[in-house]
């Protein structure tokens, strides 16, 4: 039995206003995608191809100028609540500790906002746990501005599988942290998801990140952005780190480098 698709994108164009609609002048165009229940995809290209326009239609918060998404069979009209979203920066909230920033999402989004005074100690002690699930158990009482960099990241991690939504959404989460730390959160993130198996749509500029994380990578072409490459990666799971030193995970990185580069050499030629 086949396994039915989460996300689907029918025949999708966007242009970001009326004006360059009418010019034919389109953010990213034909995007047919299908992803299936609890995939793991990572979206990579070059910068200003449409990769955070690709999220931003995802999640419902742009409208296509021309066709149709579909999330967990329904057409998207409006911003999804059963997503999670994380981004580069973690934009922690600095008043707040680590433990109530983590609980936000429960405060503002239905059905849990309502529920959040009687099942306040239920959800403190999902977030307890979720704190601890990647490594930050004692930190719950700390301050954004007492975190590393990668805590704080974690932290936000944690703040969008909350409210156990089915999608999680990350747009460059590890960009700004050191090799070390980025790898550190990789394997976290992995974990969160071999366990939970909720669906992933990384969006990176890191080939590594996207090939060690997903099932399968997309590369997207310069603007307007469509998906030129489809790249499933059958690296069996799970995966270490140590698999990041083998040929066979380098040859799909360079695989995908090789792309990328003809897609930037591409776009020079026509600014010529």
């Amino acid at each position: 039995m086949s396994t039915p698709n989460f996300v689907e994108f029918q025949n999708v164009w966007l242009a970001y206003n009326d004006e360059l609609l009418a010019q034919n002048h389109f953010a990213v165009e034909d995007i047919n995608l299908q992803v299936k229940q609890g995939e793991f995809i990572a979206i990579v290209g070059p910068s200003g191809c449409g990769k955070s326009t690709f999220m931003k239609l995802t999640t419902g918060l742009k409208r296509p100028s021309k066709g149709q998404i579909l999330v967990d069979g329904q057409a998207v009209t409006g911003p999804l609540k059963i997503s999670g979203m994380a981004f580069q920066a973690p934009s922690l909230l600095p008043w707040r500790t680590t433990l109530d920033n983590v609980l936000l999402p429960l405060e503002i989004v239905e059905p849990y906002r309502s529920q959040f005074k009687q099942r306040k100690a239920e959800f403190v002690e999902r977030a307890r746990k979720l704190l601890q699930t990647v490594g930050l158990g004692g930190y719950e009482d700390k301050y954004p501005w007492q975190l590393s960099g990668g805590m704080q990241q974690r932290a936000s991690i944690c703040r969008a599988l909350i409210h156990e939504p089915k999608m999680l959404l990350l747009d460059e989460p590890f960009g700004a942290l050191d090799a070390f730390t980025r790898e550190e959160l990789w394997c976290i993130l992995r974990d969160l998801w071999t366990e939970q198996k909720f669906n992933v749509i990384l969006v990176t500029h890191d080939l590594r990140e996207s090939v060690f994380l997903a099932d399968t990578v997309y590369v997207m072409s310069k603007s307007p952005g469509r998906f030129v490459v489809k790249r499933e990666i059958d690296l069996p799971r799970p995966r270490d780190l140590e698999v990041t030193y083998t040929p066979e995970f380098t040859n799909i990185v360079h695989d995908l480098r090789g792309h990328i580069g003809a897609i930037r050499q591409a776009g020079a030629v026509i600014n010529q």
